[in-house]
């Protein structure tokens, strides 16, 4: 192996072309303005995918609002549900194509389920203690 002196080292690294683009701007105003318009496009890049990308979340989130809209909405029941005499309603809750009725009957509880479209009794659970 050979070895080379400091001098001689110091000169083959000046001799050696620089691969630092900040000293290669340096040196020439040219490259300085081509840097910048490089730089500039690729923001410009950069912000019309983003807008994109935007658009397109804010786009799925309205159709599906949009869609949604429609699938709340139920066909209105007019019709009376006869309870017994001195029945108190506690509690009413809507289930899909069911309403649960929680009825206090002289002291006892009790659970009637109707059909939402026909308003026809489904099922009934009478809660009572133990003697």
């Amino acid at each position: 192996m050979n070895k080379l002196t400091a001098a001689q080292a110091q000169s083959d690294a000046q001799q050696e072309p620089s691969r630092d683009p900040a000293a290669a701007a340096r040196s020439d105003p040219g490259a300085a303005s081509r840097m910048v318009a490089r730089v500039r496009l690729l923001m410009v890049i950069s912000g019309l995918t983003t807008l994109i990308a935007i658009a397109a979340v804010v786009g799925v989130i309205g159709y599906r609002v949009y869609r949604a809209g429609d699938s709340g909405r139920m066909a209105s029941v007019d019709g009376i549900v006869v309870l017994p005499k001195g029945a108190r309603v506690i509690a009413a809750t809507v289930t899909g194509d069911r309403v649960a009725v929680t009825l206090d009957i002289a002291g006892s509880v009790e659970v009637r389920s109707y059909d939402i479209k026909t308003l026809q009794a489904i099922g009934r659970i009478k809660f009572a203690t133990e003697p």
